[in-house]
């Protein structure tokens, strides 16, 4: 599978210095916002090729970079259609509404809840009128669902190891 061969590609990455893997991760976390793939699917691989004390960090700048790609695509090139989009659904038009009075608070909530799609988000939030300043700030609410999600793919990678045969490092992470 496609997500096989990208850890696969971490780690030969990683064996080459403690830089490479990293920014291939960024990179391709970015390329992935803007494409709508899913993020907790990258943020499971990288608890899984990572670990939880490099993979949290890792996957939120990853994600506000990416996010921010996004916002920034829907705010210039594709800003009439992105809120002719919106505007067909009434509850759209709402959010929009809140988010340009209360842009930070309704961001960081709509953030943290695990049902709003990040990939959606990004490009409606750019599309509305929140300040770039907000956007980024509320980026914070990630933060939980990101911990939770390579905490996830920390133990799906210990037991891949353990079924392989190998045991995992029994660091304070581990415990």
């Amino acid at each position: 599978s496609l997500l096989e061969a990208f850890a696969q590609r971490l780690e030969a990455l990683g064996a080459l210095g403690s830089w490479a893997a990293p920014l291939f991760f960024i990179a391709a976390y970015v390329a992935a916002s803007v494409a709508f793939v899913p993020g907790a699917l990258l943020t499971l691989l990288a608890g899984a090729v990572f670990g939880l004390s490099r993979g949290v960090p890792l996957v939120f700048i990853s994600a506000v970079l990416g996010s921010s790609a996004a916002f920034g695509i829907a705010r210039t090139l594709m800003r009439e259609r992105v809120t002719r989009w919106l505007e067909r659904d009434a509850r759209s038009a709402a959010v929009n509404d809140a988010v340009a009075a209360e842009g930070l608070k309704i961001v960081l909530l709509l953030r943290l809840s695990p049902v709003v799609p990040y990939n959606l988000l990004n490009y409606a939030l750019g599309a509305s009128r929140i300040r770039y300043r907000d956007f980024v700030a509320g980026s914070f609410g990630m933060l939980p669902g990101t911990v939770l999600y390579t905490y996830y793919g920390k133990v799906i990678g210990d037991v891949t190891a353990l079924a392989a045969g190998t045991s995992p490092p029994r660091g304070a992470e581990y415990y």
